[in-house]
């Protein structure tokens, strides 16, 4: 029978690092327990470097350092979706794809990241525990946020220079299709009749 479990445990861990988005396993502390190999990669952590601290220290949230207790107890904290998300799930309630700014410190450095957060409650052996899926969305928000575009033509100018036009532009960069319709008011200017 041990085997047989050993053999499950390591396709399951073998599923769970194929998984192409970062996940993680918390506590209601949101003390990182596991992660799967696309969080490790994409974080850039070590799973015995990060083990059982909270998430806040390891991902450098800029309020993790605010108080000496560290991350979940600065006054900011009480606002955090991570770990409101986590104490939802620990109450047996799912968050799905929510989108939240962490304002993180790096060196020195400050930078943001947006992400979409769903956090799903499991229990294991008579214990609680948080399966997290952060998607990074960063780069979208910056494409959303700095696109530049001719007031006239409305063509969007792309990093070489190019001018593309919008369906163009956003089917080569966002990966999405479109589809033909026609508004009201080009009905009306097009096709009076």
């Amino acid at each position: 029978m041990g085997n047989e479990l050993l053999a499950k445990t390591d396709f399951l861990r073998a599923v769970f690092d194929a998984i192409p988005s970062m996940l993680l396993i918390v506590d209601a502390d949101v003390r990182i327990l596991h992660l799967n190999a696309a969080a490790s990669i994409g974080l850039g952590l070590d799973l015995k470097m990060v083990r059982k601290k909270r998430g806040g220290e390891v991902l450098h949230c800029i309020h993790a350092h605010e108080v000496p207790e560290g991350c979940g107890k600065a006054p900011a904290c009480t606002d955090c979706l991570i770990r409101s998300s986590v104490g939802q799930a620990m109450r047996g309630n799912k968050t799905y794809r929510k989108r939240t700014r962490m304002q993180l410190l790096n060196d020195g450095i400050k930078t943001d990241l947006h992400i979409l957060l769903t956090a799903s409650p499991f229990e294991y052996e008579g214990a609680r525990y948080v399966l997290m899926a952060v998607e990074d969305v960063s780069d979208l928000i910056q494409l959303k946020n700095l696109l530049p575009i001719c007031m006239f033509c409305k063509k969007i100018r792309d990093d070489e220079g190019y001018w593309n036009e919008v369906s163009h532009y956003l089917m080569s960069h966002l990966d999405v299709e479109f589809s033909h319709g026609l508004c009201q008011e080009c009905l009306e200017k097009h096709y009076p009749k």
